[in-house]
């Protein structure tokens, strides 16, 4: 569902950013800015069906929304943002 283009079930609060360091020093900038808009925008990523709709269910009744994305040197990354919306932290998945 890499490139899927859909409205958002809602706006989606993300609270404060944060980045880790790992990520900040792995990921090109360019990905995570354009990552960061498509994970604000309902675009989950490479993620696969399930995970997918486990994401658009947790826009429209409350829980932690997790995307997953790569940039061009295909670091893969990762995009949370928590069930309360108060953080949202972008991570490698080793940091998790």
């Amino acid at each position: 569902m890499k490139n899927a283009t859909r409205q958002p079930v809602t706006t989606l609060l993300i609270g404060t950013l944060r980045i880790t360091p790992a990520a900040w020093e792995k990921v090109e900038m360019e990905a995570l800015f354009e990552s960061f808009i498509r994970h604000l925008n309902g675009n989950w990523g490479d993620l696969d069906e399930h995970d997918w709709k486990a994401n658009d269910d947790a826009i429209e009744y409350g829980g932690r929304v997790l995307s997953s994305y790569s940039d061009r040197n295909d670091t893969r990354f990762w995009i949370i943002t928590e069930a309360d919306r108060s953080a949202t932290t972008i991570l490698l998945p080793s940091e998790y």
